[in-house]
Order: C-alpha cells, then sequence, then structure tokens
C-alpha cells in the first residue's frame, strides 16, 4: 500500500514537470517567432539607412559643389 502511495506522488511529479516543459516549449517557439521577426525587422532598418545614406551625401555633394560641375552634371544626366 505505501508503495503505490509513492508511486502515485511520483507519477504526479513527472505529469507536473512534464505540463510544465510543454508550456517552456510554447513561449520559447513564441520566443522563437518574435526573434525571427526582429531579425527582419533590423535588416529593413539598416537597409533603410544605408540608402538613406547614400541619400545624403548626394545631397551634401549637391550643397558644397560649386555651380559649374553641378550644371555639367545635369546636362551630363539630362
Amino acid at each position: 500500500m505505501v508503495v503505490f502511495i509513492v508511486l502515485i506522488a511520483v507519477g504526479a511529479g513527472v505529469f507536473n514537470n512534464w505540463i510544465k516543459t510543454q508550456g517552456n516549449r510554447e513561449a520559447s517557439d513564441a520566443e522563437a517567432k518574435a526573434h525571427a521577426e526582429t531579425r527582419a525587422e533590423l535588416e529593413k532598418m539598416r537597409r533603410e539607412v544605408e540608402r538613406l545614406t547614400e541619400r545624403v551625401g548626394v545631397l551634401e555633394t549637391i550643397a558644397t559643389d560649386k555651380d559649374e560641375r553641378l550644371r555639367e552634371e545635369f546636362r551630363r544626366l539630362a
């Protein structure tokens, strides 16, 4: 009889740990998905910063170049 009670207690402990593990696994999957979304957003922002840096460089060139060189570039582009 005592052995039966001990087996029930041990089985309940194992079952409880299994339930906790399942909950942690689901939380871990959600965290992995959020992490992937964050990495994708970060990569998108990096590309945007790179593009904007190039645009700022062009604007700095336009603002600081002499008028004659700027006119020549406009003629070449047109």
